[in-house]
């Protein structure tokens, strides 16, 4: 004859499991990983707004449509940083480098460079602050890979 478990002996069970569970280590969820301290992301967005904005625009969305297409100059202009741009493609080396030392388009015509350099301007921890702010404009698929993109350098 069979025993019917009491509801008791079933919670206990729960129990006894949850906590080893939790106890490992296990998690049911993944927490997304969002980028730096508020603090940090709030100094990048407020440097941003003063340095980038006027050329990527205010909330990263670019100026236009047509940032994949080149001007008479060979230029392409300013690509949007959030969701819809490719700066999400780049380590946080390589980011932090063409803040600093600024970028030329290879295809470019003229000798300018197409990003400016912020190496006068900028201090190394505001550069960071400054990547660290723009990490938040990507969805959480893009922050993977650009985290994969980091480790890789």
């Amino acid at each position: 004859m069979a025993k019917a478990l009491s509801l008791g002996t079933i919670a206990g069970a729960a129990v006894v499991l949850t906590t080893a569970l939790l106890g490992s280590g296990a998690t049911f969820a993944s927490a997304p990983q969002l980028p730096g301290p508020k603090s940090e992301v709030k100094r990048g967005n407020a440097i941003y707004r003063n340095y980038c904005a006027a050329c990527h625009g205010p909330q990263g969305e670019g100026l236009g449509e047509n940032w994949k297409q080149r001007n008479t100059q060979g230029e392409l202009p300013p690509p949007p940083h959030d969701d819809t741009g490719h700066t999400w493609r780049h380590s946080d080396e390589m980011l932090y480098r063409m803040i600093r030392e600024g970028w030329r388009d290879p295809f470019n015509k003229t000798e300018r460079l197409t990003m400016p350099a912020f190496e006068q301007i900028l201090e190394a921890k505001e550069i960071e602050a400054v990547v660290e702010y723009l990490k938040t404009l990507w969805n959480e698929d893009q922050r993977t890979y650009q985290r994969k993109q980091t480790k890789k350098e």
